[in-house]
């Protein structure tokens, strides 16, 4: 037998050790992900050998089936990782981990893509998890001592095994072993257990299950501990969709999700050649608890070759997706060393632009063919749906088909962008999509901005959720149509002819009514910036609107109550009255008796206040107007 020989590490160990122990990895769990990884390739590496060396044909075959078993001695405080892969030679030893960030996974499969490059299948390599050569070496972060031994399949029945040793320290011994079998054992003399630190007690069977189901579940090869088996190797995603049944899926669905019904949808993404990956997709039935906590990370699980590489993964799932669970697997992107994070890759932005996708045409097609379970996901999700308009200019015409509104056309039916210009009429002269903006649609229903367009038979939208406030910033534009709050500018209704005549008899009432508006803009001058003749009231005395840049008043008050966003800029708008409305002839009656007369400053200040209060927004002095208002009923009496 051959010597016990001490070797020094190549590539300042001692540093690079202690940089994996102590910064390389953010949880010293992942460990055992890595062991098992290894465990898994050199399985992989035998498999794929007996198909092309006659002289290890049989080295899996029944009764000597690939597994990598775990064992655990409480006493010695160890815990060994068993498997019967390919095994090293002892020259293999020294050469695969004696030098850190020599990789002979990736070695082996460049040798692999050399050897099939050009064939028919073009499959050119096979899926080996390992990639940097490093993951053995985490087994530092959880054990003070590591001891490996090894035997290489096809060797001599008479050859020794190879024993390797280190503390971590720099340096290594080999020697000689004996294993009757092919494959290696690594066995880790752990540390003590420290919670404080995140190194869990991997003397529980407890701990091990728990680790192995969380990263390690879809191996191929069965894991086991003891009789049992640890992971469900059934990674559903590399299967069939025809081979699956609807309560596989669900369950899935119900295992990454941590839901406990069924999900309102699954779809699946499959792309091969070059560049290959897998993704299995669900849209849950219910929102999350967390759905809108800011700070909550939300993304896809992130698989390499079924083993977990992150948990959330937010660079596969744009924010307004969020609600979407699901996984990716793909063995063709760049991990960084640790294999926790990704790196620049312009694949990883290949995969979203195709789950984005694969999402919106599956909604569409949804929504296209049955209205009513299209309403179940709106209800639930359409609101994040809309987010997407300021995130995602690249699918802005996909989303805008998506979106759904309340509408005056019918009271209880949503509509969509479509379906609304599908209705306009010709002969109408509309020309632009009409909405409002409120607090809710009892509030809108009963708003005097909406008068004149209702009376000429002109749809008008109701957007109630604070994020449409920030939609319509976005959505500017449908089928070449603008779209236009009634809330702001001037109106404009009707065909060419009719705009023409209704704009001249608004001038001359503008002309008419001249001296009593500049009487109401000087006891409103702190409010308003401007007073004039209305063309949108039609029954209602007054109502406010802004500039078309203007904010409305609802997205002032949400600002306002957005922490760091108190103290905007007072907003001006403009007081728009009736001239054909009792209470203005009344004022002008008034007026032209006695231009100074105190009840006109009354009137006015009432004029704001139901203004105000019919869109919803609150006085700037409730205890004054009600005063105002008593008063008007005392001479009224």
């Amino acid at each position: 037998m051959s010597a016990t020989e001490t070797h020094v590490f190549k590539s300042e160990a001692r540093e690079l050790l202690d940089l994996m122990i102590h910064s390389l990895y953010s949880h010293k769990e992942i460990f055992l992900r890595e062991l098992i990884s290894n465990a898994s390739d050199a399985l992989d590496k035998l498999r794929y050998e007996t198909l092309t060396d006659e002289a290890l044909k049989g080295a899996l075959a029944t009764g000597n089936e690939g597994e990598i078993r775990l064992e655990v001695d409480k006493d010695a405080r160890t815990l060994t990782l068993h498997d019967n892969g390919i095994g090293m030679t002892r020259a293999e030893v020294i050469q695969n981990l004696g030098t850190i960030a020599r990789s002979g996974t990736r070695e082996f499969a460049q040798r692999l893509k050399e050897a099939r490059e050009g064939t028919p299948d073009g499959n050119e390599t096979a899926a080996l998890i390992g990639q940097f050569g490093v993951g053995f070496y985490s087994a530092f972060m959880a054990a003070d001592r590591v001891e490996v031994v090894t035997r290489r399949a096809g060797t001599a029945a008479d050859a020794p095994a190879t024993r390797w040793t280190s503390t971590g320290d720099g340096t290594f011994t080999v020697g000689d072993a004996e294993r009757e079998t092919h494959g290696t054992s690594v066995t880790l003399h752990l540390r003590p257990a420290d919670a404080e630190n995140g190194l869990p007690d991997f003397t529980q069977d407890y701990e091990i299950r728990r680790v192995v189901k969380k990263y390690s579940d879809f191996v191929t090869w069965p894991i086991r501990l003891g009789d049992s088996t640890l992971n469900s190797q059934k990674a559903i995603w590399t299967r069939s969709q025809g081979d699956v049944t609807a309560e596989e899926y669900a369950e899935f669905y119900k295992h990454v999700a941590h839901d406990w019904e069924a999900p309102y949808e699954t779809l699946t993404l499959k792309a091969e050649g070059t560049f290959e990956y897998q993704a299995l997709l669900f849209i849950p039935s219910r929102p999350p608890f967390d759905l809108y906590y800011r700070e909550q990370k939300f993304g896809l699980q992130l698989y390499v070759n079924r083993v977990l590489i992150m948990e959330r993964c937010e660079e596969l799932l744009p924010d307004y997706l969020r609600f979407v669970k699901g996984v990716v697997d793909s063995p063709d992107l760049s991990l960084n060393v640790s294999r926790e994070i990704l790196q620049n890759d312009r694949r990883v932005g290949q995969i979203r632009k195709r789950v984005v996708k694969k999402v919106l045409d599956t909604l569409e097609k949804i929504k296209t063919e049955d209205r009513t379970r299209y309403a179940k996901f709106w209800d639930t999700f359409g609101k994040v749906l809309k987010e997407g308009l300021a995130m995602d200019p690249d699918n802005a015409d996909k989303l805008k088909d998506l979106l759904w509104f309340q509408s005056s056309a019918d009271a209880t039916a949503p509509t969509s962008l479509k379906e609304y210009v599908g209705r306009i009429k010709e002969e109408s002269g509309q020309d632009a999509i009409y909405y409002a903006t409120g607090e809710s649609r009892a509030v809108l229903e009963k708003s005097p901005h909406l008068e004149a367009f209702l009376a000429k038979g002109y749809e008008v939208l109701f957007l109630t959720d604070p994020v449409d406030e920030l939609l319509v910033d976005h959505l500017t534009e449908y089928e070449g149509k603008k779209l236009q709050s009634v809330g702001k500018g001037e109106v404009e209704l009707g065909t060419e002819t009719e705009k023409l005549a209704a704009e001249e008899a608004r001038k001359a009432k503008q002309t008419e009514n001249a001296t009593l508006l500049s009487r109401i803009q000087a006891v409103l001058d702190a409010d308003v910036k401007e007073v004039r003749v209305s063309s949108r009231l039609t029954t209602s005395a007054a109502c406010l609107v802004g500039d078309e840049e203007d904010m409305s008043p609802r997205l002032e008050r949400l600002l306002k109550a957005t922490q760091g966003v108190s103290e905007l800029p007072r907003q001006k708008r403009i007081l728009e009255v009736n001239a054909d409305h009792a209470i203005l002839a009344r004022m002008r009656a008034r007026f032209e008796a006695d231009a100074d007369d105190p009840v006109l400053t009354d009137f006015a200040r009432l004029l704001h206040g139901q203004a105000l209060l019919a869109e919803g927004s609150p006085l700037p002095d409730p205890a004054g107007f009600a005063q105002l208002v008593t008063a008007l009923m005392v001479r009224a009496g």
